[in-house]
């Protein structure tokens, strides 16, 4: 299976080692992964800000690197979640096809490559932070206000991990309050909400918050470092692929 490997610009700059978990993780299971060196940020930053119709240069792009790769994965829901969404293109046919091909890395390997067992360790209790795009977006879990079934992808791997112990949280689908350029706009508002998450998972006593988007990772990264925290955050990439 031919995949290209997606990774969003702020992952490459400040958390490569996710990206080198993701591609380990997608090896592992038995895919072919490239990584196309000319890719960049895939426009997500403007279009949240309302600048959508600056992002040409980004979707042309993301286009030239990915239109023929079988499956296109990413660790991070938002930014897939905005060229599911969002790409368009001269190519409008090529940009079509990678909509339709684009996945998070916990939907593709629960929904392609149907992962039902990993050689992984992690001895520690974790939360999970079920981010909003990823959930109400992709629909990687069910959302509490919903009467149905519940279900989740991350979960669903987690819990092949040896010696991991998934704590419960008061409020498992909560908004972390990062949110973009939200956080840079409502500064006040942001921190509030991702100071409300993480005081969830500490009254849990967790070792670790792990999630699929990095970008919610990093902003209770920094409310738990400015409090001296022991509690440390590990993009689920990094925990299936863990060892003893």
């Amino acid at each position: 299976m031919k995949v290209g490997l997606f990774i969003p610009c702020y992952i490459d700059q400040f958390y490569p080692k996710v990206a080198i978990a993701t591609l380990k993780l997608l090896e592992k299971v038995g895919c072919e992964v490239s990584y196309p060196l000319q890719q960049t940020c895939c426009g997500q930053p403007m279009a949240n800000s309302g600048y959508e119709h600056l992002t040409g240069g980004c979707n042309e792009n993301f286009v030239r690197n990915f239109a023929d790769y079988e499956y296109i994965v990413s660790p991070s829901g938002s930014c897939t979640l905005h060229i599911k969404h969002h790409l368009h293109s001269a190519n409008e046919e090529a940009a079509t096809g990678i909509r339709s091909r684009v996945y998070e890395l916990t939907e593709f390997l629960t929904d392609v490559m149907h992962v039902s067992a990993l050689n992984a360790t992690f001895p520690y209790k974790v939360g999970l932070h079920q981010s909003c795009h990823g959930q109400r977006g992709l629909g990687l879990a069910q959302m509490s206000e919903l009467v149905a079934p519940p279900f989740s992808k991350p979960v669903q791997l987690l819990n092949l991990v040896n010696g991991l112990e998934l704590v419960q949280l008061d409020r498992r689908d909560e908004c972390c309050g990062f949110g973009g350029t939200f956080c840079v706009t409502e500064e006040a508002v942001s921190v509030k909400m991702g100071k409300d998450r993480v005081a969830d998972h500490l009254r849990h006593g967790v070792n670790y918050i792990t999630g699929v988007d990095v970008s919610c990772l990093m902003h209770m990264e920094g409310i738990l470092k400015r409090a001296n925290s022991a509690v440390q955050v590990k993009h689920i990439a990094e925990i299936l692929t863990a060892t003893l």
